[in-house]
């Protein structure tokens, strides 16, 4: 029974290692995302393959690539995954009062818009739940969540997110997230009930990270719109964002949940016509949205969202 023991856990933590280079494509992008040496995934991978008696991995030119006999292992893991995570919550529900920790994980804005209100309703009607929070930002948030650092996941859906159709989460949509254009109090188009972007063509532009969610769909909208925007300060973090605006340094699209404790001098109005939005979700691993507790976070979540 032990050997049994020994070696089912053996399988499972190399089929996490197989799991994990689908998603990665690559010995080392799955070594940085597991924390183990090349030498080390490589090694797990050929042993896997040696006990099954069939190759899961093929060398694809100077890469390797999963083999058809490897990606339909991976559709049965991915059930076999979701269905221990079922049944540990499943064991857990014998306690009938809604206690423990849950740890979640979220992108800054939402830490700010979002998780208080969530957190504020948890704490009322259950004090016995301890929730924990920390910022994290995709892929890394997902890979939290799938080593179990994290319990929830809530992001964006953009790059670096997992698609809705990733069998190893169970999706929560937690609604559009609306952006606004934020110009300084006396500029011209604070007059107006809702601002063209094309009033604002001309404007020097503040916005996100390239390549990040804010900064796309900047692009995106002003592109639309018919202009491509200067941008000329590249800020991640609001506050100081909006205080660039509000001192007359540029203007920016603010999504709503970042539209807290606004500083003076800052108007901000709606984009007329097509209104930017990015869409949130919430994440689990599949099979622990049966757990009671997570159950009732994500559903106060969705609430708050």
């Amino acid at each position: 029974m032990e050997q049994l023991s020994h070696d089912f856990m053996d399988d499972l933590r190399r089929l996490r290692v197989l799991r994990e280079f689908r998603e990665r494509g690559t010995v080392t992008a799955t070594a940085e995302a597991l924390h183990l040496t090349p030498s080390a995934v490589s090694q797990q991978l050929a042993g896997l393959s040696h006990d099954l008696g069939f190759p899961v991995t093929r060398k694809d030119g100077r890469r390797i690539a999963l083999t058809p006999r490897g990606e339909v292992l991976l559709s049965h893991a991915d059930a076999v995954f979701a269905q221990l995570e079922h049944a540990r919550h499943d064991l857990q529900a014998f306690d009938e009062t809604l206690r423990g920790t849950v740890r979640i994980g979220a992108f800054s804005t939402a830490l700010a818009g979002l998780l208080p209100t969530a957190l504020d309703t948890l704490a009322a009607g259950l004090p016995q739940l301890v929730v924990s929070v920390r910022q994290s930002e995709p892929p890394q948030l997902f890979d939290q969540l799938d080593a179990g650092r994290v319990d929830v996941a809530i992001a964006v859906a953009f790059d670096g997110s997992p698609t809705v159709e990733d069998p190893r989460y169970h999706r929560v949509e937690l609604g559009a997230d609306l952006l606004d254009v934020a110009v300084p109090a006396g500029h011209p188009s604070a007059r107006q009930p809702a601002i063209d972007l094309r009033d604002l063509a001309t404007a020097v532009w503040i916005t996100g990270s390239p390549g990040g969610c804010c900064a796309s769909i900047t692009a995106t909208s002003c592109a639309a719109a018919g202009f491509t925007p200067d941008i000329r300060h590249e800020v991640d973090d609001w506050l100081a964002a909006t205080q660039l605006v509000a001192h007359g340094h540029g203007v920016a699209l603010l999504p709503r949940l970042a539209q807290r404790d606004l500083p003076p001098g800052l108007a901000v109005r709606p984009v007329a016509d097509q209104q930017p939005r990015r869409h949130l979700f919430a994440a689990v691993r599949e099979g622990a949205q049966g757990s009671p507790v997570l159950r009732t976070v994500l559903s106060h979540l969705r609430a708050a969202g």
